[in-house]
């Protein structure tokens, strides 16, 4: 059951790459609002506006869902149980600003880990310059007394200037360099000054956590009259452990886990109950690692059960401790796994009833535990589940493909991967199964993971597994139609909103072509997908929206009034332009408006009024910040801004919205929301199927070509008709806003490099894509057309779209994926209007979502291009 993970996430790196600058602008909030904590030493929150976003910026690795259940998990205990974090001297010494931010989203959201850090490098650096070879035995530095005084030195040096770090991103941290191991000499004769640590005392550590500041200790011992000793930071770790018994034990390495000795890969997870004599027997588990998995076995064995070690990079911490697919290898000791065929197989009835109880039908009085019990006595089945059965799976062989038909667990055999456990051992035993989910169930996209393929019909969500022919795919999905037609829709929960009476539910759309794919969840079979977040085809609103355009004189904001002048449910009741003030505004039927300066306090007084629904924001970047804080201020209850600028799109306060790939829920739920630009938009959706093929070290290249219309009405080289005869301009070779905008959102780099030529409207992306594994073109296009089924503004097609064919167009078309002979490298071309989909079209998109509107209303779907 052991399982190995691909490479760790970019997008996590991605998000931690803004996490210095985050922490740095509310660093001053923090130093005057330092947190006190009660006598039991669990933490008092953080000023709102810091941890608000820090746990915005904990979303951009993870789900709202799974930030918050973690963060509830892990502050269930006393502050000091929380974490033992054991850092390598080389990670102080090459990534302490990454080490400080990721130290500093764990204090800003009220846990305080304790610190150990060591610092051998350093040490070795020294011994060298002075010209003393460092001497070990069975791996342990003989320590004499020169080699002490470097080692204290050394120690002394590296903790502060982690702490100095930390208090620069606003964290209180206390250096604690003595007083918390007692030792005596572990051989005096063969390793000198090097310890075996006979008692810790952590009053030290509580003593700083209490008084608000993080505990930053080293692996230095003393004596019981005083000699200061050496102890390996790995031993001190393992004794601070076993003192502690905190959830989580972290080991900061630069490889980012434990990897497999025969394929290269990082070792996701290690359950040490049911794996361990396994494990151990591999042949490449050997040396290092053999000793590593035992020292963590023999430290697991007598901590609580809730216990883990995870061995995993600095870059990856918050992914490993806030969302359920981590990012390291999480090694825990779990349980070992049961099997039954037979209801008196179970050694505890009212175990098994209680699990049972988890199960959304019986909690809804559909059924009962005793008549579903009574049911299976009669039928053949197999049960699965861990000795407590925190989770549950019971498979029925009664029909030709197996039903998995009860799959429950607790959030602790979610959190702790008992799910993905219960979930191998019955994958070894059945080639193929079916099984239905609620559309509304949490852990949906857990399913959609495991499955081959899906199929939706009212409120439930059909899955199979292992099913590679079309006929048995047809069955199944007739079978399941004509069940769940004559059930009533499932209860679900809905968001509200206080404008009208809309709400707002999930949904998805379910695409019935088979696709052929090449490896992960592409296999060889012939499969059918589900795109995770399809569309909202129905809006629930029909109450009118007042929209007020600030900026209304550029090629974007006259776009967008002609969409709203044919749209049933918006009216424009301001446009507001500098230069044109005081002018008709043409093209717009529906009432006589003239263009309108609006100062700031005419905008408060709107806003404090409710007299607007909508703003939208077409002004040059850097531009409105001051009409969006005095909105902020003035807030009326149901008012949402659309900023069509860069100004917000690194904001993790604001949605970003692309509707593509981004949760519609969330847009719909949004009150501000960043437009994306246009280059970024068409790069985005041509990169995105692909990042999780991207060649680790590499980055995708982006030669971008837009019309003039892109360089705005204000004269200048890049639109004069004459400087672009015949001609085309290159512009921000490096760092342009796109690059930056395309990379956060992906969380991959990119490089992209704009062009200007001497058409008027359209972008024309060519895009070259570096591959980690073989793939063929058609692989690489079923994937598109996969991930895209049911998108109505995108278009997938075999060849490589022009860019004429898109001006004045409504959607992006990705196309080409000409793959290099050697499966290397794909290159896709994409092309999108500027002026529609890569900002009117789509600000329409946003405010249909946020206004509970049909996503498409107002939007001519008839001139969007068809493969």
């Amino acid at each position: 059951m052991l399982r190995v993970a691909g490479k760790c996430s970019l997008r996590s790196r991605a998000a931690m790459a803004t996490v210095s600058v985050a922490l740095k602008q509310s660093a001053r909030l923090a130093a005057s609002g330092r947190r006190t904590a009660v006598a039991s030493y669990s933490s008092a929150p953080q000023p709102l506006s810091t941890r608000s976003t820090v746990v915005q910026l904990l979303d951009n690795i993870g789900s709202k869902r799974e930030v918050e259940q973690y963060l509830k998990y892990f502050t269930s205990v006393s502050s000091q149980q929380f974490a033992v974090i054991k850092v390598g001297g080389a990670v102080i010494t090459d990534q302490l600003s990454e080490l400080a931010s990721a130290l500093a989203f764990l204090y800003h959201v009220g846990l305080y880990p304790v610190v150990l850090h060591g610092t051998g490098p350093q040490i070795n650096d020294i011994l060298e310059r002075e010209g003393v070879t460092p001497d070990y035995i069975d791996g342990i530095r003989i320590t004499d007394s020169r080699t002490m005084s470097v080692v204290r030195r050394c120690f002394l040096e590296q903790n502060l200037k982690l702490v100095e770090a930390l208090e620069q991103l606003g964290v209180r941290a206390r250096p604690i360099t003595g007083g918390v191991f007692t030792a005596d000499y572990l051989d005096r004769e063969k390793y000198d000054l090097v310890g075996k640590i006979t008692s810790v005392d952590k009053a030290p550590i509580e003593a700083s956590i209490q008084a608000g500041a993080l505990p930053i200790l080293t692996s230095l011992a003393e004596t019981t009259d005083g000699q200061i000793l050496n102890v390996n930071a790995d031993v001190a770790a393992g004794e601070l452990a076993r003192v502690i018994e905190p959830l989580k034990i972290a080991y900061l390495n630069e490889k980012g886990g434990l990897l497999h000795g025969e394929t290269g890969e990082r070792i996701s997870v290690i359950n040490l109950d049911e794996e361990y004599d396994t494990l151990m027997q591999q042949p490449w588990v050997k040396y290092g690692t053999k000793l590593k998995i035992k020292e963590i076995k023999d430290l697991l064995t007598y901590l609580p059960r809730s216990s883990s070690v995870t061995i995993i990079s600095v870059n990856d911490l918050q992914k490993e401790l806030f969302t359920d697919s981590g990012a390291g290898t999480l090694i825990r000791r779990g349980y070992k796994l049961l099997t039954r065929d037979n209801l008196d197989q179970f050694e505890s009835k009212e175990g098994l009833r209680a699990a049972l109880e988890r199960d959304v039908d019986i909690q809804e009085q559909n059924t009962s535990v005793a008549s579903y019990l009574r049911q299976l006595e009669g039928s053949k089945f197999r049960a699965y589940g861990d000795e407590p059965l925190d989770v549950l799976a019971i498979v029925r062989e009664d029909s030709e493909i197996p039903v998995l038909d009860k799959f429950v667990g607790t959030k602790n055999g979610w959190l702790n991967n008992v799910t993905d456990n219960v979930w191998s051992a019955i994958t070894k035993d059945y080639a193929k199964l079916q099984w239905v989910v609620r559309e509304e169930d949490e852990n949906a996209a857990w399913h959609f993971a495991k499955a081959d393929g899906s199929f939706v019909k009212n409120g439930r969500i059909l899955f199979w597994y292992g099913v590679n022919d079309t006929k048995e795919i047809s069955k199944l999905i007739t079978d399941f139609t004509t069940k769940v037609s004559a059930l009533p829709p499932p209860k679900v929960r809905v968001a509200a909103r206080q404008s009208g009476s809309y709400q707002q539910v999930r949904s998805f759309s379910t695409l019935r072509r088979p696709v052929t794919g090449a490896m992960g969840h592409y296999s060889s079979k012939r499969l059918y997908h589900t795109n995770p977040n399809p569309p909202r085809e129905k809006g629930t609103n029909t109450h009118k929206s007042r929209v007020a355009l600030i900026g209304a004189r550029g090629y974007t904001g006259q776009a967008l009034i002609e969409m709203i002048n044919t749209h049933p449910y918006l009216e424009l009741a301001h446009v507001s332009s500098r230069e044109l003030e005081g002018k008709k505004l043409s093209g717009y039927t529906k009432a006589q408006i003239t263009y309108e300066n609006l100062q700031i306090e005419d905008i408060e007084q709107l806003e404090k009024s409710g007299a607007v629904d909508v703003w939208v924001m077409a002004l040059p970047n850097g531009v409105c910040k001051p009409f969006v804080d005095v909105i902020e201020r003035n807030r009326s209850d149901s008012s949402v801004i659309i900023d069509l600028s860069a100004d917000y799109r690194f904001d993790s306060s604001w949605t970003y919205g692309l509707p593509e790939l981004v949760e519609r829920a969330k847009l719909a739920e949004a009150r501000n929301i960043s437009n994306p630009g246009c280059y970024a938009t068409a790069a985005q959706l041509a990169i995105s199927p692909l990042v999780k093929y991207i060649q680790p070290g590499t980055q995708p290249t982006i030669f971008g070509v837009s019309g003039y219309s892109g360089a705005g009405t204000k004269p200048s080289p890049k639109n004069d008709v004459n400087n672009l005869r015949d001609n085309i301009i290159p512009y921000s070779l490096t760092d342009h806003i796109h690059e930056r905008e395309v990379s956060a959102q992906l969380g991959t780099p990119v490089a992209f490099t704009p062009h200007v030529a001497s058409w008027f409207q359209g972008i024309s992306h060519t895009i070259s894509i570096p591959l980690k594994e073989k793939l063929t073109s058609r692989d690489i296009r079923n994937m598109y057309q996969d991930r895209y089924a049911g998108e109505k503004l995108i278009t997938v097609t075999g060849e490589a779209p022009l860019v004429r064919d898109i001006s004045g167009k409504h959607g992006v078309v990705i196309g080409g994926f000409g793959v290099s002979s050697k499966q290397d490298r794909v290159v896709v071309v994409a092309t999108i209007d500027n002026l529609l989909k890569g900002a009117a079209t789509q600000c329409l998109q946003n405010i249909n979502l946020a206004r509970g509107y049909n996503e498409y209303e107002g939007i001519p779907i008839d001139t969007v291009i068809r493969g």
